[in-house]
C-alpha cells in the first residue's frame, strides 16, 4: 500500500494524505453479508449522551465478519476479492468456500485474489491459514488471535498488527503484542498466519476537521474554555490556568495518569508489562 499526497491548493489539502487503495479489487460489497447498524451517536437507551464527541458521519453498512472460522474447519476457501471496510482500519477479503458459502475475513498483508486459505488444527504455514497455536512454529507472525478457546479472534485485528509467537513451553504459549507486552495464551486457541493488511494506515493524515466529521467524530472543546458549570477546569478571565492541583475529567475524576484498569485478575496472564523496559 502507498500513501497518496496532494498539491497544497488549500490549507486542508496541504497536510492531507489518503490511502491509495491499490490492493482493493472490488468496490461494492457482497449484499448477503451486509447488515444495517443503527446509529447511536454516543447515546444510551434513554437517549442521553454517554460518549461525547460522537455524531454525524457518512452512511455505512456493517460487513458481517467471521473471526472464528472454526465452523469451516477442513474446508478450502478461495479469495474472490479484497475490499475496503468502513468499520475497520484493515482491508477484508471475500472468501468463496468449496461448499458454496461466502465469508468475510481480515486480509493479511500480501494476499492476492485467487489464493487459497483454510482452517485446520494443523496445516501448512501459509499467509492467511488459520490453525492451533500449538502447531505454529516459534518466531512466526500471527494475527486475529483468540484470547479464550472457541470465542473467536480478539487480538491483532487492526491495520499493520503483528503478534509474535515467542514460546510454546508448558500449558500456555507466550506471545509478544505490538505494544511489547508479553502474555500467555492457551495453546488450544486458534490464530492466523501473517500480518494484518494496510500497514501504512498509520501514516495517513486527516488534514482537515471536515474529514473527521465524515468519520462520525464531532469537535472537542478544552475544559478550560468552558464555564464552571460545564467542567472543573472552566471559568476565570481570559486564558487563566485550570486552578487545580491535578487535572480532572468533566465528572471530577483525576485525569492524566490515574489508573482505571479494573480487571486485575487477568494480570496473571501478563508475563511482561508493555511499560516495563
Amino acid at each position: 500500500m502507498a500513501v497518496k499526497k496532494f498539491k497544497p491548493v488549500t490549507p486542508g489539502r496541504r497536510q492531507m494524505t489518503i490511502a491509495s487503495f491499490d490492493e482493493v479489487t472490488k468496490t461494492k460489497p457482497e449484499k448477503s453479508l451486509l447488515k444495517k447498524v443503527k446509529k447511536v451517536t454516543g447515546r444510551n437507551n434513554s437517549g442521553r449522551i454517554t460518549v461525547r464527541h460522537r455524531g454525524g458521519g457518512v452512511k455505512r453498512k456493517y460487513r458481517v465478519m467471521d473471526f472464528k472460522r472454526t465452523d469451516k474447519l477442513n474446508v478450502v476457501g478461495k479469495v474472490k476479492a479484497i475490499e475496503y471496510d468502513p468499520y475497520r482500519t484493515a482491508y477484508i477479503i471475500l472468501v468463496n468456500y468449496s461448499d458454496g458459502e461466502k465469508r468475510y475475513h481480515i486480509a493479511p498483508e500480501g494476499i492476492k485474489v485467487g489464493d487459497t486459505v483454510e482452517t485446520r488444527e494443523k496445516t501448512r504455514i501459509k499467509n492467511g491459514n488459520r490453525l492451533l497455536i500449538k502447531n505454529i512454529p516459534v518466531g512466526y507472525n500471527i494475527y486475529n488471535v483468540e484470547l479464550h478457546k472457541g470465542k473467536g479472534g480478539q487480538m491483532g485485528r487492526s491495520a499493520g498488527s503483528a503478534i509474535k509467537l515467542i514460546s510454546l513451553e508448558g500449558d500456555h504459549a507466550q506471545i509478544q503484542m505490538p505494544s511489547g507486552e508479553i502474555r500467555l495464551v492457551n495453546k488450544e486457541c486458534y490464530a492466523t498466519i501473517g500480518i494484518v493488511s494496510n500497514i501504512e494506515h498509520d501514516n495517513v493524515k486527516i488534514g482537515k476537521a471536515g474529514r473527521k466529521k465524515y468519520l462520525g467524530r464531532r469537535p472537542q472543546v478544552r475544559g478550560k474554555a468552558m464555564n464552571p458549570v460545564d467542567h472543573p477546569h472552566g471559568g476565570g478571565e481570559g486564558g487563566s490556568p485550570i486552578g487545580l492541583k491535578n487535572p480532572k475529567t468533566p465528572w471530577g475524576l483525576p485525569a492524566l495518569g490515574f489508573k482505571t484498569r479494573k480487571r486485575h485478575y487477568t494480570n496473571k496472564m501478563i508475563v511482561k508489562d508493555r511499560r516495563r523496559k
